[in-house]
């Protein structure tokens, strides 16, 4: 372990049933921000309770924190989590070429998903209990097409796509070091940095995208992200801010 962030607890398990479910089980007991990584997962899990599929040499760790902000404002902490994702890509790499971030919590690498994030939460009132940012990254093995919702883009690995073998040990190293330099970002000057970054690196910005809420499916040029996070898309009709969506292009 080298440059391991001041301030962040590190835990590794050889296995666990999620990293998100076991961030819940501990939580309570923990008393600094701290990365918990599983060399296996048992019931890994993706957003709106999907499965994930994660073989054995790929990357799985979840960063508990315990946010003073209200709900609405820690959330954001998942573009926090896309740049960490991001600079520990390039640094393992050594280019930023193919490297891109598709709202609201994937990486890309050359038009392939590579990691995705997946954020949960407990407490009720203007405060949470805690935060728990879940990070899955393909660094050896990629799931087969037919293992990903229909219209998803394909799965790509760190290895297949640029010939870089990095363990999750070292990964996590990359991530927590990256992670800890926009969290200081982030609590220091808000959300407005974050924000410009995460744009700077944003997947088909200024494109026609498709994104698909509970209630409606809306096709529409991906004009911003604004100041909470939410996806601005434009229509010929009007310009929606979407908190939360499915997004294809």
């Amino acid at each position: 372990m080298t440059d391991w962030p001041e301030g962040y607890g590190r835990r590794v398990l050889a296995e666990v049933d999620s990293t998100n479910a076991e961030a819940a089980r501990v939580a309570g007991e923990l008393s600094s921000p701290t990365w918990i990584m599983a060399l296996n997962q048992t019931a890994a899990r993706g957003r709106r309770g999907r499965g994930w599929a994660n073989p054995v040499g790929n990357f799985a760790a979840t960063l508990v924190l315990h946010p003073s902000e209200p709900p609405e404002q820690a959330a954001l902490r998942s573009f926090v989590a896309s740049l960490a994702l991001y600079d520990a890509v390039v640094a393992a790499t050594g280019r930023a070429q193919g490297v891109s971030l598709k709202w609201p919590n994937d990486v890309l690498l050359n038009g392939g998903k590579l990691a995705g994030i997946l954020l949960e939460s407990a407490g009720h009132g203007p405060r949470l209990s805690h935060l728990a940012i879940g990070i899955g990254v393909n660094l050896r093995n990629a799931p087969d097409v037919g293992e990903v919702e229909e219209g998803a883009l394909r799965p790509v690995s760190l290895l297949s796509e640029t010939g870089a073998d990095v363990s999750p040990e070292v990964c996590l190293d990359l991530v927590a070091q990256a992670y800890a330099r926009h969290e200081t970002q982030f609590t220091t000057y808000g959300f407005g940095p974050i924000r410009t970054a995460w744009l700077d690196r944003a997947a088909r910005l200024g494109e026609v995208i498709t994104a698909r809420t509970a209630r409606v499916e809306l096709t529409g040029t991906f004009e911003t992200v604004d100041e909470a996070g939410n996806l601005v898309l434009t229509t010929r009709d009007t310009r929606h801010a979407i908190p939360a969506a499915e997004v294809f292009f």
